[in-house]
C-alpha cells in the first residue's frame, strides 16, 4: 500500500511539474510579447487567451484523445494512456493562465519605460527580462495558479492516462476510484496529500514574492 501511494504521489507531482514547466517555457515569453502589443489588438487577444482560462478540462481530454489515438495524426508516438499524454494535456490548460496572467501584468507598466530603455541601448532580450523582473509577483502567481490546476486536474489526466495502476494513476483520479469503491479511508489519505502540495507551493509563492528582486 505505501509503495502504491508512494507511486501515486511521484508521478502527480511529475507531471504536474513537467506540464507547469513546458507551460512557462512557451507562455512567459508569449505573455511578455502579447502585453507589448498594439492596443487595438490586445484587446482582441486579450479574449483569446482569458476565453482559454475557461477551457472545459474535458473537452480538452476529448481533443488530445483523439491527436493521439492510433486513428490520430499524433497516434504514431504511441502516448495515449500514458504520463507523456497527460502532460500534454494538462500543458494546453495551463498556458492560458500563465500567458494571460502575465500579460496582463505587463501592460500595466508604463510604455515610457521600455522606450527608455530602448534608447539606452539595450537589446530586446534585456527589455523583456527587466519587464519579468518587474512583474515577478504576477509571475510567480501564474505559476502557483497552473500548478494548482495540474495538481488538481481530473476530466483530462483520467480521459488520456486511463488512470492504469502503477502507471498513470495520480492522486486526483485515484481519489475518485477510491471513493467510488467506498475505500473513503484512503482516499482522505490521498486528499490529504493533494492539500498538502497545494498549501506548500502556496507558501512558498508568498515567501518568494516578499522577497525584493535581486
Amino acid at each position: 500500500m505505501a509503495n502504491d501511494i508512494a507511486a501515486i504521489v511521484c508521478l502527480s507531482l511529475w507531471v504536474a511539474a513537467g506540464a507547469v514547466g513546458i507551460a512557462s517555457i512557451i507562455g512567459l515569453p508569449l505573455g511578455l510579447w502579447l502585453g507589448n502589443i498594439n492596443e487595438r489588438v490586445r484587446r482582441v487577444v486579450f479574449a483569446v487567451v482569458y476565453a482559454g482560462m475557461a477551457l472545459p478540462p474535458v473537452v480538452v481530454g476529448l481533443v488530445v484523445y483523439l491527436l493521439l489515438s492510433r486513428s490520430g495524426p499524433l497516434g504514431f508516438l504511441g502516448w495515449l494512456y500514458t504520463p507523456q499524454a497527460m502532460v500534454v494535456a494538462q500543458v494546453i490548460l495551463d498556458l492560458p493562465f500563465i500567458t494571460g496572467i502575465v500579460m496582463t501584468a505587463v501592460s500595466t507598466l508604463s510604455a515610457e519605460l521600455r522606450f527608455q530603455m530602448r534608447a539606452l541601448g539595450a537589446t530586446e532580450r534585456q527589455v523583456r527580462l527587466y519587464l519579468l523582473r518587474e512583474i515577478r509577483p504576477a509571475a510567480l502567481l501564474a505559476l502557483a495558479t497552473a500548478l494548482g490546476r495540474s495538481l488538481s486536474e481530473v476530466g483530462a489526466v483520467w480521459m488520456v492516462g486511463g488512470n492504469i495502476q502503477n502507471h498513470t494513476r495520480v492522486l486526483t483520479t485515484a481519489i475518485m476510484l477510491e471513493t467510488a469503491k467506498g475505500q473513503f479511508a484512503l482516499a482522505l489519505l490521498l486528499a490529504a496529500w493533494l492539500l498538502a502540495f497545494a498549501l506548500l507551493v502556496n507558501v512558498v509563492i508568498v515567501r518568494l514574492q516578499g522577497k525584493p528582486a535581486s
